[in-house]
């Protein structure tokens, strides 16, 4: 059972502020979630069901530290479609 505590942030870059206004918010969250236990949490702790989760599962980019190579952590995105007029307020800007 997947709880609030699985999705680790809101993200906000440019085009997700554009999905933004459109009613879809793009989520962060642990690779384990399914789309299933997200559609529960947003029932569960925002009392919103959403119409539509897309998810895509982002791999982590490999990178130079001080000429030593590493990988940034993988994580999971969900996109996330709001019903008409609703919205967390919350997250709001």
């Amino acid at each position: 059972m997947a709880d609030i505590t699985d999705i680790k942030s809101i993200m906000y870059t440019e085009k997700s502020l554009t999905l933004q206004e459109n009613g879809v918010l793009v989520v962060q969250t642990s690779p384990k979630i399914s789309k299933h236990q997200l559609k529960e949490v947003f029932k569960e702790y925002f009392n919103i069901t959403p119409l539509r989760i897309n998810s895509l599962n982002q791999e982590g980019k490999v990178k130079k530290f001080r000429g030593v190579k590493g990988q940034k952590a993988s994580f999971k995105k969900f996109y996330v479609k709001l019903p008409e007029g609703k919205n967390i307020e919350s997250l709001a800007i």
